[in-house]
């Protein structure tokens, strides 16, 4: 599992662990790993150009001891002080004494011009609200030039905790950061600013504590997989309920059909108008031409995909909500859903919105969902009581319990912005819930497979290709 930690639980960690150390010990395990990221990027350091990026504070500090290793090893390097009165001392008296060249912020645009590496080390996680002019202008130059930009420790500009941006940021090829991952490294919009990771072990271990995010790794996805025994039969691995599709939508049916398939549960019961579609593309369907109510006895429902606003949608999800398993409800079906009604429930709802469907809900512009996912996913899943998978960039998956972290997704491409592709996920995660799993490790395994899917189709890719990739990357993940 990949941990996502909050500044606050950083700072505590750390103050603990230089206690126990001696003084400097954290800034240079940093920038030792930060320098070796460094050289790393270069390919070749003797004769290389650095320009330093140094705001005040251990960040900036980080920066120009790791620029001095990097002097040492025969680089140039230039340090730009945003803060000259306030840049860290023993950094720069270190950066001085290797040969490094020191100037001031009006300097700054010409030195990243001509740098082959540039380190941005202006604000680190203490950064809010955006950059000032000056850094800014730099983060403009940068962006602009010729050189790979490595992050100290975070992108400069962006909130750490939030994933949020507000104003002008850095944009780095590449984010060397320490002790543990930051959230704001792990979600958009900030997440697109981080460019490629590097997490460097400076010791900060159990001193952590609980983490704010988490990310299903390889392994982790693999262990979750529902697996058959021999005493297996369809009915003891599970039955997934689908009510989906309409008249007017009758490829949603299919298409949440096809991905409940592909899910883990021994069989899938379909309830709705879009019986002869579905048998005709998966005659392994148990069809039942009426509503939830008279499909018979399953382990889960999912309930939405492509139903329309008729009276017939509302008496679909009135009878899912009824149910005593738990359910999963995707796109038309949200907007047929109260907190009230979610609550009222005994067993686990699972929400599956995407950012205009979590936008309608919340009240807010969908620009706010999207610039604020973690607080969106976050107050979803409080509002109803419910576990909520956020669809989108990066999708996220809250449980209700707030003391609980919340998931990031780590896979998925571009491509899955395609009509359909979040009728199949619901009908994969539906699946995985029928067939036992816990409701926030159902929702981060569906998105896990869906994304892994998405990467192993030739694309560009439609939804019923996405489909018929799930039992590849099924196989990906088993030993």
């Amino acid at each position: 599992m990949r941990y996502g930690h909050s500044v606050e639980s950083v700072r505590r960690a750390e103050a603990a662990l230089m206690a126990r150390v001696p003084e400097g010990a954290l800034m240079q395990r940093a920038a030792a790993g930060l320098a070796g990221a460094g050289a790393d990027l270069l390919g070749r350091v003797y004769g290389a150009r650095l320009a330093v990026l140094v705001g005040s504070g251990a960040n900036g500090g980080d920066a120009l001891f790791a620029a001095a290793r990097l002097l040492r090893r025969g680089a140039a390097a230039t340090a730009v002080l945003l803060a000259p009165e306030r840049a860290y001392a023993e950094g720069l008296s270190a950066f001085r004494s290797a040969g490094g060249r020191v100037a001031a912020a009006e300097e700054g645009a010409r030195v990243v011009a001509r740098a082959d590496l540039v380190l941005d080390g202006v604000t680190g996680i203490g950064g809010r609200g955006g950059l000032r002019p000056q850094a800014a202008e730099l983060a403009a130059a940068a962006a602009d030039g010729p050189a790979a930009v490595l992050a100290v420790d975070l992108p400069s500009g962006v909130d750490a905790d939030t994933g949020e941006v507000h104003g002008p940021a850095v944009r780095a090829d590449a984010t060397v950061t320490f002790g543990t991952y930051k959230p704001a490294l792990l979600i958009d919009p900030a997440a697109q600013y981080a460019g490629a990771l590097r997490l460097v072990d400076i010791g900060l271990g159990g001193d952590l504590g609980a983490p704010e995010l988490e990310a299903l790794q390889h392994a982790d996805a693999a262990a979750l997989l529902p697996r058959p025994t021999g005493e297996s039969d369809k009915y003891r691995r599970g039955v997934v309920g689908v009510a989906a599709g309409s008249e007017r939508y009758p490829g949603a049916a299919v298409l949440a059909v096809s991905g409940a398939l592909r899910g883990g549960a021994g069989a899938v019961r379909y309830a709705g108008p879009g019986g002869t579609a579905v048998l005709a593309r998966h005659p392994e369907t148990l069809v039942s031409p009426g509503s939830p109510r008279s499909a018979g006895r399953v382990q889960a429902w999912v309930v939405g995909p492509g139903l329309g606003d008729t009276s017939d949608a509302r008496t679909a999800v009135d009878d899912a909500l009824a149910s005593d398993v738990p359910i999963l409800v995707d796109a038309d079906g949200l907007r047929l859903l109260t907190p009230e009604a979610v609550k009222r429930r005994t067993a686990a709802t699972v929400l599956t919105p995407h950012a205009g469907e979590a936008a309608a809900l919340l009240g807010w512009a969908r620009e706010d969902v999207e610039g604020r996912r973690l607080h969106a996913v976050r107050e979803l899943a409080a509002r109803f009581g419910a576990t909520v998978l956020l669809k989108g960039s990066t999708t996220l998956v809250a449980d209700p319990d707030p003391g609980r972290p919340v998931r990031v997704n780590p896979t998925g491409t571009a491509w899955l912005a395609t009509a359909g592709s979040g009728d199949v996920l619901s009908g994969l995660t539906g699946s995985l819930l029928a067939a036992g799993l816990a409701p926030q490790d159902a929702a981060s395994l569906g998105a896990y497979l869906h994304g892994l899917s998405a990467r192993l189709t030739p694309t560009p890719l439609t939804a019923l290709d996405l489909a018929d990739s799930l039992p590849s990357a099924w196989h990906n993940l088993l030993p």
